[in-house]
């Protein structure tokens, strides 16, 4: 009898195994959870993208919806979901979209915005990343939607597209306003 229980072991940690591993294919690989998530955004002060001299701060938007992009000229993905972050600018102009030109050259990044166009009602430059780090940036492109109170609402982790404009973003805003 003793002997039986032995073979059952493997068999028993193999199904444990195959039980993880079918439930880990079930979730959606671009969700990242986020512990900022229905906290307070972190406060920065930065340099804007296009004037040095001024600065942005999540303090200026009080009292607005916004949303925060996370880019970079560098990035391969962010060139993807750009043409939706143009629509977005225009077909959303009583949301003001913000980027976050993340460990950048500001000359790349402002070549980018020539040659792409620029969304963005402006850009804050984080060169050395650390607003990023505030954020929790797992890497860019990645897009917050922060409400009136400075409260993050949703962290989005890669491309927005269309249908997560429209099935995630949209439907979070119009509940915001």
């Amino acid at each position: 009898m003793k002997r039986f229980w032995w073979f059952l072991i493997p068999f028993l940690a193999f199904a444990v195994l195959v039980f993880f591993l079918a439930r880990g294919l079930t979730k959606d690989p671009s969700y990242v959870p986020s512990p900022l998530v229905g906290k307070p955004a972190p406060t920065f002060n930065l340099p804007q993208l296009h004037d040095a001299k001024q600065t942005f701060a999540p303090e200026d938007l009080k009292g607005r919806v916004w949303l925060l992009n996370v880019w970079a000229s560098w990035c391969v993905s962010c060139r993807a979901e750009h043409p939706v972050l143009v629509d977005f600018a225009r077909t959303h102009p009583d949301v003001p979209l913000i980027g976050l030109d993340y460990k950048d050259q500001r000359s790349d990044a402002l070549a980018w915005l020539r040659q792409h166009g620029n969304p963005y009602v402006l850009s804050a430059f984080d060169a050395d990343g650390r607003v990023g780090i505030d954020y929790g940036v797992y890497g860019v492109p990645e897009t917050y939607v922060i409400d009136q109170a400075g409260i993050i609402r949703y962290k989005h982790v890669g491309p927005v597209t269309p249908d997560v404009v429209q099935t995630l973003i949209d439907p979070l805003l119009k509940g915001l306003k």
